[in-house]
């Protein structure tokens, strides 16, 4: 049974809580903490000095598109969208149908090693290849495992070509998901609608139906533009998380990614149900589709977990973008979210919002050996107990920092370099498959890539 010892470090449990713990002790055995003491003499297959460094959880990325990291660049030959929809007509839904099981794996491969090194040991991930669908799911999983993160996957069930599409997506998320137990491997399956306004009363039904049987996570896009909520009002006669509470989908074991066009009394409803909501400011800025109500939901003791949507995998990077939008929206600097609540928004909450809050997300005994572990000696002023999460929201840290990440205790990024995998052998994976999706696409690069 391999060990790993962590000593002298600050820790930031996450617990309930919210102990740090300076200077103290981590012991990992079998990928599981087994105990955190001011001193622990026990032998180990490991022991890392940790003085001066902060260990943290590792982070989890609560909502992305890992296959969007194939467009970076692209020269888009299209009329600029003007709105949400138009984005996903003109981008993301042409993109989509022309992905292959060979882009499945390599857009993971490369999107995850990214992840990684940028400290996020867990994400939850939503896949759409409409003609790709059969065995998405395991190329998916091949390429997280080869990174060593864990990763929450689920096909994008949509019917907006055909009901037979919609069909075959829950049954690449049934099969995956009857194959892979969160409890007993690193990628897990989930089910997922890609939004209420491409699925009918019937899919969801059966999505619901299939997800209590086994006890299984489930996500959907929810009134992220204004096009969801639009169709709902048009169709139903009721707002998008209206939709979802009378079909039955809200629940703990949901999550809906952005939350943005809602009411207070969707707020409500959400409460109620203690649904889980991954908030993913940066993807809203650059949609530009509005700024969630995330202090009204706060406020309301909803779990909230922050993602990516697949723009930006740096996890500081989102979590500051969450702590500052808001203070800017209502024009106030104590608005919140607080320095602790966005922390707790990449660890524990987020833990909760992929469904995997019992295993990851904080640092206590019984939980799996997933840290994050940053260096201090480049800080500008001292780090304690009292401040270290206002170091994280104010700057402080970024990437450069981070010294270790660790998975079911097992070191995979080390001083910013993946042990295991070449960075220049994935890039070049990716790049090799990104010419092949722009020539589908008829994008025709502008220089040749390098």
């Amino acid at each position: 049974m391999e060990s790993l010892l962590l000593k002298n470090g600050l820790v930031v449990t996450m617990n309930a809580d919210n102990e740090i713990k300076l200077p103290m002790d981590v012991l990992v055995e079998g990928g599981e903490i087994v105990r955190i003491d001011k001193e622990i003499k026990e032998k180990a297959d490991e022991i890392l000095d940790c003085k001066n460094q902060v260990i943290f959880p590792g982070f989890i990325c609560a909502h992305t598109h890992l296959y969007s990291a194939l467009l970076r660049g692209a020269p888009m030959n299209i009329l600029p969208p003007t709105d949400f929809t138009q984005n996903l007509q003109r981008i993301w839904w042409p993109m989509d149908e022309a992905l292959t099981l060979e882009d499945a794996y390599t857009s993971t491969l490369y999107a995850v090693y990214e992840l990684a090194l940028n400290g996020v040991t867990a994400y939850l991930d939503t896949y759409s290849g409409p003609n790709a669908i059969e065995g998405s799911l395991d190329r998916i999983s091949k390429a997280t495992q080869d990174v060593g993160t864990r990763g929450a996957v689920c096909f994008e069930q949509t019917e907006r070509r055909s009901q037979e599409e919609g069909r075959r997506g829950l049954e690449e998320n049934r099969r995956f998901i009857s194959q892979n137990n969160p409890e007993k491997t690193l990628v897990y399956g989930i089910y997922c609608l890609h939004a209420s306004f491409t699925v009918s009363d019937e899919l969801m039904h059966k999505t619901v139906e299939y997800a209590d049987k086994t006890n299984s996570f489930r996500t959907i896009h929810t009134s992220e533009g204004l096009v969801d909520l639009q169709h709902n009002l048009e169709r139903y006669g009721k707002r998008t998380v209206e939709r979802l509470y009378d079909e039955g989908f809200l629940g703990s074991r949901t999550a809906l990614a952005h939350a943005v066009h809602i009411n207070q009394r969707e707020i409500d409803l959400i409460a109620e149900t203690n649904t889980n909501v991954a908030h993913n400011p940066k993807s809203n800025e650059l949609n530009a589709v509005g700024v969630a109500q995330l202090p009204e939901m706060l406020e309301k003791g909803i779990n909230i977990g922050v993602g990516n949507d697949g723009f930006i995998y740096d996890a500081i990077e989102n979590m500051r973008t969450a702590y500052l939008m808001h203070k800017l929206n209502h024009l106030n600097p104590s608005q919140v979210p607080t320095p602790l609540q966005v922390v707790q928004m990449i660890t524990i909450n987020a833990a909760q919002a992929i469904g995997l809050k019992d295993q990851i997300g904080s640092i206590e005994v019984g939980k799996k050996g997933d840290f994050v572990i940053l260096d201090t000696s480049a800080l500008p002023t001292p780090i304690h107990e009292g401040n270290v999460y206002g170091h994280m929201v104010y700057g402080s840290f970024s990437r450069r920092d981070i010294k270790r990440v660790v998975v079911n205790g097992k070191t995979i990024v080390k001083n910013g370099i993946h042990t295991s995998l070449d960075a220049s052998q994935v890039s070049q994976q990716s790049k090799d498959s990104a010419i092949k999706l722009w020539d589908r696409l008829d994008l025709t690069p502008r220089v040749v890539p390098l």
